[in-house]
This record gives structure tokens, C-alpha cells and sequence, in this order.
């Protein structure tokens, strides 16, 4: 029996937080499904097909065990229909524990079968955001450090660009 994991969430854009995350996921799982949400409730920088590619190039060393699907809805439901028995969080700090709890055990009664597991962020990654990332090269700062280099490129081009 093979052990599924989902990686979700919005991802706009990745970051190398988030990139961590799914590195060390890939190795402690026989599969990993990184869901990109389609989240109706955010104002995304990159289209949900752009930010599927750019993780898809992103992750592409990781290893065939790994893809990455665009997905709107429960992550339970995502969950389900990728096979997944676990749902695999980062956390940066106390601060996302408690919602990261919240949503946790949301899940748990919603779908009993699937778990949740947390990773924490690397150190030096624990500041960082999509939120961040974003704002830094919206003002034309360094960005390498903080994003995988398809990112990177794609952000300079759409903040050169508007």
C-alpha cells in the first residue's frame, strides 16, 4: 500500500519556503500531489494554469512521485480523488499552528481516513510569504533568494510589465 500526500495551497506565487516543504514531503511519501487551490476568494497575480507550470518547473527534479494539479473545492475532496491519506502543511511559527490546527481538525471530521502531517519551515525560510515575495519584486528587490528561479523570472517579468 502506498502512502499519497497533497501538498495544497494557493501558491502565488511558490516560494522557496514552500518549495522546501514539498522536497522533504516528496522523500517521507511514496507519492505527493501538490494542489494548486483555485481560491475564488483571492485576487491571484498568476492564472491558476500559470502557476501550475511554474511549480510544475519548479519541482520537476523531485522526482516522477511528484505532480502537481490545479483543484478547487475541499481539500478533503482533493484529497480523495488523488488517492491521498495524508494532507501535508508547513508551518513558520506559532501563529500558523492555530489556524493550521483549526483546518486540521476540520478535515479530520470531514474525512476521518485522511491526516494531517506538519513540516516545519526551514530556518531561514521562516519569515517568508508568497505575500512577501510579491511585494519585494513588486519594488525591484532582490528576489533570488526567496523564490525557485522559474518564479523568480516570472515575477520580474509581470511586475516589469505592469
Amino acid at each position: 500500500m502506498s502512502r499519497i500526500a497533497v501538498f495544497p495551497g494557493s501558491f502565488d506565487p511558490m516560494t522557496n519556503a514552500h518549495l522546501d516543504v514539498a522536497r522533504r514531503a516528496a522523500t517521507l511519501f511514496d507519492g505527493l500531489v501538490v494542489g494548486v487551490l483555485n481560491n475564488t476568494k483571492k485576487q491571484p497575480i498568476f492564472a491558476i494554469d500559470e502557476r501550475v507550470g511554474l511549480i510544475r518547473a519548479s519541482v520537476a527534479d523531485l522526482g516522477d512521485h511528484v505532480r502537481v494539479e490545479a483543484f478547487d473545492g475541499l481539500t478533503v475532496e482533493f484529497a480523495r480523488r488523488s488517492g491521498a491519506s495524508f494532507v501535508v502543511r508547513g508551518l513558520r511559527a506559532v501563529s500558523d499552528f492555530e489556524a493550521e490546527l483549526q483546518m486540521a481538525h476540520t478535515n479530520r471530521k470531514l474525512a476521518p481516513e485522511i491526516d494531517t502531517a506538519f513540516l516545519m519551515s526551514a530556518l531561514e525560510f521562516g519569515y517568508l510569504s508568497s505575500t512577501l515575495a510579491k511585494e519585494v519584486a513588486q519594488f525591484g528587490g532582490e528576489i533570488d533568494g526567496m523564490v525557485p528561479p522559474p518564479v523568480a523570472s516570472a515575477l520580474r517579468e509581470r511586475f516589469a510589465a505592469g
